[in-house]
């Protein structure tokens, strides 16, 4: 009997960068557009890279990779020290992707490292808390979903006393 469970996700990218003529020209147009979804109150404002003509004060599209991946590591973690009985504190992750551009304008990222500080209150279980970013890595879909290694060095410190 197959244990496997499925699940749909729906999001709505409108694009918002007609600026008269569309895509008549490279030049044309803008690259801005609206993630939405159901219940959702704010659109995520996405853009391209500006290197790529898009608005820097919008998020692009590799930055939302990043994102999640970021929040789907941080979400088990916290899931995990929950079940654990580890009380974190404080969680922050300053995550850094590199992608490679080819010749013909493709790309690809090639390494994502997530670089989590948490602050535990039982600062005599920061190596189990610390370890506990391994198994996150383990189960979380989007890293197992992607073809680049999505590497994770975390620092674990103590409630200051």
């Amino acid at each position: 009997m197959d244990n496997t469970r499925r699940h749909q996700y729906r999001i709505l990218n409108q694009w918002s960068g007609n600026l008269g003529t569309g895509t008549s020209g490279y030049r044309a147009y803008s690259r801005n557009h609206e993630l939405s979804g159901e219940r959702k109150t704010d659109p995520i404002r996405g853009s391209s890279d500006p290197l790529f003509r898009g608005d820097a004060t919008r998020y692009n599209p590799e930055e939302l990779l990043l994102g999640a991946l970021s929040a789907c590591h941080m979400l088990w973690v916290l899931h995990l020290s929950a079940d654990a009985g580890i009380a974190i504190t404080e969680y922050v992750d300053e995550a850094t992707g590199e992608m490679v551009e080819h010749a013909d304008g493709s790309g690809e990222f090639t390494r994502v490292v997530l670089h989590p500080h948490m602050v535990i209150t039982d600062t005599a279980r920061i190596a189990e808390a610390t370890a506990i970013h391994s198994r996150a890595h383990a189960v979380c879909c989007l890293a197992r979903s992607v073809n680049f290694p999505v590497e994770h060095e975390p620092i674990v410190t103590g409630l200051a006393k």
